[in-house]
């Protein structure tokens, strides 16, 4: 019988006080130190999920919408939100509250996708996903699209010639100097 998991049984919440040793030098929280606590999730969220050992492929685009202060709880909520064979996409929604006032605010979201593991380091197939609603099935759709996305920019990338002439005269729009 082939082996099932739910989005619900991958949720995973970490909230975590802000210190002053993980600001920078303008006294807000670092962003790489928010991209570790967002890494540390997706891996427990899709080793939760897969029952596997995971390692991060790729990261999505993470916007830093709202700086984080010092002394506010950081919550990260993370997620399956797709899964292929071996691979599964996590979403994660990170939120900061002024422990002082109770406002919160979203501070970034991305996407992790991780690869499940076997303990020699060989891609294992993660379990079907069961989705139970339509958010779900929403965010599964999401996911197909992101990576539909990611396959179309690398043929771009592959495809689009640098040096031609119409490239190069292309440039004058932005605020360079082409000095060749």
């Amino acid at each position: 019988m082939e082996h099932t998991n739910s989005v619900k049984a991958s949720k995973i919440t970490l909230t975590q006080l802000m210190l002053p040793s993980h600001s920078n030098f303008s006294g807000k929280i670092h962003g790489g130190y928010l991209l570790s606590l967002m890494d540390q999730i997706a891996f427990a969220c899709a080793s939760k999920y897969s029952g596997c050992y995971c390692v991060t492929a790729s990261v999505d685009t993470v916007n830093f919408l709202n700086p984080v202060e010092i002394g506010e709880l950081v919550t990260l909520k993370a997620s399956v939100n797709y899964i292929g064979t071996t691979s599964m996409i996590v979403g994660i929604r990170v939120t900061s509250q002024n422990i002082q006032t109770g406002k919160i605010k979203h501070t970034n979201s991305s996407y992790f996708t991780m690869v499940a593991k076997d303990e020699k380091g060989n891609n294992v197939k993660v379990p079907r996903l069961i989705l139970s609603n339509m958010e779900e099935v929403r965010r599964f759709y999401e996911g197909v699209k992101r990576i539909e996305q990611r396959k179309n920019m690398h043929v771009h990338e592959t495809t689009f010639d640098y040096s031609t002439a119409e490239a190069l005269e292309n440039l004058k729009n932005y605020n360079i100097t082409l000095d060749l």
